[in-house]
């Protein structure tokens, strides 16, 4: 190995430590299940790219089906996290003509017992 090949080395080694160790406490940290999803799915890519370098600077190609199974193994996680999410937010956040729907729904007891149109009784002369 020249000089060349070991600074080479040693600053992509430096490199994909500190994004592992970045991506790590943002997979530790969070805050919802995507950002550790996409976290993971860094990470993921981080080690490709280690085995990758292992690969250039050692001469030799047996990682490359490793790194083959890891990719397609990523992206089908990624895949299926992001279909997944995309389901959930349109069954639980969307109605059907596109529009956002509350966070809450008004709840009026009385509601099927009056006839539309009419006032609601007020809370005025209530005891609680």
């Amino acid at each position: 190995m020249n000089a060349f090949t070991v600074v080479v080395a040693a600053v992509g080694i430096a490199v994909l430590g500190v994004s592992a160790l970045l991506t790590v406490v943002r997979l530790a940290r969070g805050p919802s299940t995507l950002d550790r999803v996409v976290a993971a799915d860094v990470l993921v890519a981080v080690v490709i790219a280690a085995l990758g370098l292992e690969a250039v600077v050692n001469r030799h190609a047996t990682t490359l089906p490793v790194i083959l199974v890891l990719s397609l193994v990523g992206f089908a996680g990624s895949l299926s996290v992001a279909r997944f999410v995309a389901d959930r937010d349109r069954a639980h956040r969307w109605d059907p003509a596109g529009r956002p729907k509350p966070r809450w729904e008004p709840v009026d007891p009385g509601a099927s017992d009056r006839e539309p149109g009419a006032e609601q009784p007020s809370d005025a002369g209530r005891d609680r």
